[in-house]
């Protein structure tokens, strides 16, 4: 509860992390952390996670050019999750062409079902990676 930062990796050194628009607050996307992704984002200034599937680090806009640049980072209350705010170089975060990585809702009457919120991608992704 105090002005420490100790942040709360999980029992696989990973840490939550949550991107936000840093204009609009617009959740842009979702990635992991291992300490030494942090602490590039922090030496940086740019958005940098930790690939699961891949087991590497990788710089988002690397090669897409789609570069997060921190404006801010914040920690929740438990400090086991944290929140960039970020200014987007581009149209978008999403590698499938959208601004956001979260363009669909579930339905509320059919729940097994999803509706698209962004109709049409902002990008073509093709072009990008």
């Amino acid at each position: 509860m105090g002005t420490c930062f100790l942040p709360e990796f999980n029992e696989d050194g990973l840490i939550p992390c949550i991107v936000v628009d840093f204009d609009s607050s617009e959740v842009l996307m979702f990635a992991w952390m291992n300490p030494e992704a942090l602490d590039l984002t922090i030496k940086t200034g740019k958005g940098t996670f930790y690939s699961r599937s891949r087991k590497k680090l990788w710089v988002k806009g690397e090669s897409s050019g789609r570069t997060l640049h921190v404006k801010q980072l914040l920690v929740d209350c438990d400090q086991d999750v944290l929140q960039l705010r970020v200014q987007v170089e581009g149209e978008g975060v999403c590698h499938r062409g959208y601004r956001s990585c979260f363009y669909r809702a579930v339905l509320e009457e059919k729940p097994e079902e999803l509706r698209f919120i962004e109709k049409e991608p902002a990008f073509d992704p093709d072009e990008v990676y």
